[in-house]
């Protein structure tokens, strides 16, 4: 078994999406003055690898806690032209984006959920599109690089009540 980390460190001042709040990730107590570290994060719900849910493009789009957890994980494929999507299956798009050519056909036989490598960005209309389709996509995947044909993924987002999308610690298991 072969764990493959597929998640992006966050971290104080991180780039963020033009337009979007600055991260800030600041330590608020210590082992020497309280007893105990803690910090304080603020970030936005759509910051390093995360996962988008209808609600985020979608007006009346379902919302993060309207999803079964098993949604976030299942046996996943890396893309590959040509391919056939299964609903049961996850997509990891690691060497190309996805343009609408390919949107239509996972729009025909959506695939479980889509992850896109971080060297890759959504087109908005396109995501929008999925969105709409109720297609679950996970953004800046690290790592895709790494990945066999076939394995495992799981992306799981906190539990955030009616959420347009959460942060996830994303690996897959090949």
């Amino acid at each position: 078994m072969k764990i493959i980390d597929l998640s992006q460190n966050l971290f104080d001042k991180m780039p963020v999406f033009p337009g979007d709040p600055e991260v800030i990730i600041k330590e608020i107590h210590t082992l020497d003055k309280e007893g105990w570290n803690l910090r304080n994060m603020t970030l936005t719900t759509h910051i390093g690898t995360h996962v988008n849910v209808p609600y985020h493009m979608i007006k009346n789009g379902k919302k993060l806690d309207q999803f079964y957890i098993d949604s976030f994980f299942g046996k996943s494929e890396l893309y590959k032209t040509g391919m056939k999507f299964y609903h049961n299956k996850g997509v990891i798009f690691s060497s190309c984006n996805i343009d609408m050519k390919i949107a239509n056909e996972l729009i025909k036989f959506p695939p479980k959920f889509i992850g896109l490598s971080e060297k890759f960005e959504f087109d908005v209309l396109i995501e929008k599109l999925l969105l709409e389709k109720g297609i679950i996509s996970f953004e800046n995947l690290a790592n895709t690089d790494k990945l066999p044909e076939a394995f495992t993924f799981y992306g799981v987002p906190l539990n955030i009540k009616e959420a347009d999308g959460s942060p996830v610690r994303a690996f897959a298991i090949a």
